[in-house]
């Protein structure tokens, strides 16, 4: 079944951080933090090891106060005015909640304009797999509670029944094959008959309507229908509900560049939108955009929009199909919500964080803040296995091999490769690089990039479980050129994993994932130059919260940078964000 549920501390996370802390202090070893710019200085030289850092600050949500509806004319084309309910009312007060999920893994909810939050239980059978994404179709069956729908990096799509304002129960439904969508939207009503219906996207920018069908027990949604394509060209896509006040969902869409289409409803479903209209410009400057539905009690759907520092900005509907042109503060903190339900950006899986290795071979962790920078670190050495007399060159952190959501550690010790906690086999020191950048088979699974010292690379197709590998299979050669190869998640926008090589010369080059197994990559394309400035490299996966894969760089004076992903294909200036990497000679 289908996952989401308030989540246990991480087992992977405890037992590594227990097993070295061990180690550290039975050894006596004290080492100086190095810092981030976001934290506390770096501790003086033998201070001891960081503890793992605390929890982030409570996030504040501060919303305009609730008015009765204003007499105000109908939807542009003058359609009777009407008011849609909510799609995630889980207290049936008639107003809409909130809901997010922690960077810990915690799904809350936000009721009733309270501050706080409190957590959702979403039962499921397997109790450490984290969703992908989580959506709220809205009441689908009429009975006033509505339904989740979670999403599972493997493309299981669940139904859950709200049980009570707190608990959804184990899902009564679910549906396979949904990896192929980098984006599932819950569009509202796109076809007039009172049930919210869902969008899809492909990553080649093909869209697709599923039409509700009332039931919550079996099939409940029709067949996918294409209604539209070149929608590969936004970034972002967030179903607002109700935006004009004629009872058909509305959907916003942004471009990378930050122009704002609305797509209104039409509400036939073969053909659900009218020609798009720009409504704003500037939208960049967020890293998610998030559906709300009304939050001023006017009857129109909202839109909340995070910057990269964790504020948020309110936008509200003006019923004319355009929004207010005055934006609202909405709260700050909001960098501690690693998903928002309803979130308009391609959801990304596997990992947030880097792991960096001393000269002694201790392993040191840096969790991503969601803001662009990191945690103070902790330490740990996953699984208890040694480090000493490891072949640093094959060890790494790969994207997630599992359906936990977080990433797995990899080491080559006498030819065995371990990956976590498990033994997958015997000969792999015939390799010079590893690297797990996720999915690059399109099943949904992680899987491994190996390459050898002829400079022939080779795809192992994880199992899901991060406890086998189907045999290689040869996807390139001449990868012999490249000091240095690093992927973990999506770099070029299209929900697709994407790896990146440096070469001798210090250029840089990005291969784009296609989801084929056969043949994983597109023809690389060069990206950047100079990169030689760097004795340490890595692809930490998303760190600033906007779903796309960013890169790091450690300068020979122990300067940490970051690289963000542009998501067209590109990389955006670097931004230093730390310091006194210089005590580790590898980070992944």
């Amino acid at each position: 079944m289908e996952p989401g549920r308030s989540l246990p501390a991480r087992t992977k996370r405890g037992r590594r951080i227990a097993a070295c802390t061990a180690l550290v202090l039975s050894a006596g070893i004290l080492l100086a933090a190095p810092a981030s710019a976001d934290g506390p200085a770096a501790a003086p030289r033998g201070a001891a090891p960081r503890p793992a850092p605390d929890p982030a600050p409570q996030p504040t949500l501060v919303l305009p106060e609730r008015t009765a509806q204003k007499p105000r004319a109908a939807g542009a084309e003058g359609a009777s005015a009407v008011t849609v309910k909510p799609r995630f009312d889980v207290n049936r007060d008639g107003q809409s909640d909130f809901a997010y999920r922690t960077l810990d893994g915690e799904l809350n909810v936000i009721q009733n304009r309270w501050q706080g939050g409190f957590p959702y239980l979403l039962e499921r059978d397997e109790p450490n797999e984290l969703a992908k994404d989580i959506v709220t179709p809205g009441d689908l069956d009429g009975n006033g509670m509505p339904e989740i729908l979670t999403l599972s990096a493997t493309g299981k799509l669940s139904l859950h029944q709200a049980v009570t304002n707190g608990v959804a129960g184990r899902a009564t439904w679910s549906g396979t094959g949904w990896q192929k969508y980098n984006k599932v939207v819950a569009a509202g009503d796109l076809s007039g008959d009172g049930r919210g219906d869902v969008l899809a996207r492909t990553p080649s920018g093909d869209l697709y309507a599923y039409r509700s069908t009332g039931s919550v027990d079996s099939e409940p949604f029709e067949a996918g229908v294409k209604v539209d394509s070149g929608w590969d060209s936004y970034d972002q896509i967030v179903g607002a509900n109700d935006v004009n006040r004629d009872g058909i969902g509305d959907v916003f869409a942004r471009t990378p560049a930050g122009d704002l289409y609305l797509y209104s409803g039409t509400g036939d479903i073969t053909k659900p939108f009218k020609p798009r209209v720009k409504t704003g410009y500037g939208f960049n400057i967020y890293n998610q955009l998030v559906a709300m539905d009304d939050i001023n009690g006017d009857g129109l759907g909202d839109i909340a929009a995070r910057k990269p520092n964790g504020d948020v900005i309110l936008y509200l509907a003006s019923g004319y199909g355009t929004l207010d042109r005055t934006p609202v503060s909405g709260g700050t903190g909001w960098n501690t919500a690693g998903l928002f339900v309803g979130a308009g950006g391609n959801p990304d899986f596997g990992k947030h964080e880097v792991q960096a290795i001393t000269n002694s071979g201790y392993s040191w962790w840096y969790k991503s803040r969601n803001n662009g920078q990191f945690f103070a670190r902790s330490t740990g050495n996953p699984n208890g296995l040694p480090s000493g007399g490891m072949n640093l060159g094959t060890r790494g952190l790969a994207s997630s091999l599992d359906n936990d959501g977080e990433p797995d550690p990899l080491w080559v010790h006498q030819g065995q490769l371990f990956t976590g906690g498990h033994f997958i086999g015997l000969g792999w020191d015939v390799y010079n690089s590893l690297t797990g950048p996720g999915d690059l088979s399109g099943d949904g699974k992680g899987d491994l990039l190996a390459r050898d010292a002829k400079g022939n690379v080779y795809l192992y197709e994880g199992n899901g479980l991060g406890s086998k590998f189907t045999p290689k299979l040869k996807v390139g050669y001449g990868w012999d050129i490249y000091n240095k190869i690093v992927g973990a998640g999506d770099l070029s926008g299209d929900g697709l994993a994407d790896v990146v090589a440096r070469d001798t010369k210090g250029d840089l080059y990005l291969y784009q994932g296609t989801g084929k197994a056969s043949a994983p990559f597109k023809a690389r394309v060069k990206i950047g130059y100079g990169y030689n400035t760097y004795k340490l490299f890595a692809a930490p996966g998303d760190i600033n919260g906007d779903g796309k894969a960013d890169l790091i760089g450690v300068d020979g004076k122990g300067d940490l940078y970051r690289y963000t992903s542009t998501g067209t294909g590109t990389i955006a200036k670097r931004v230093k964000i730390g310091y006194g990497w210089d005590i580790y000679n590898n980070v992944s």
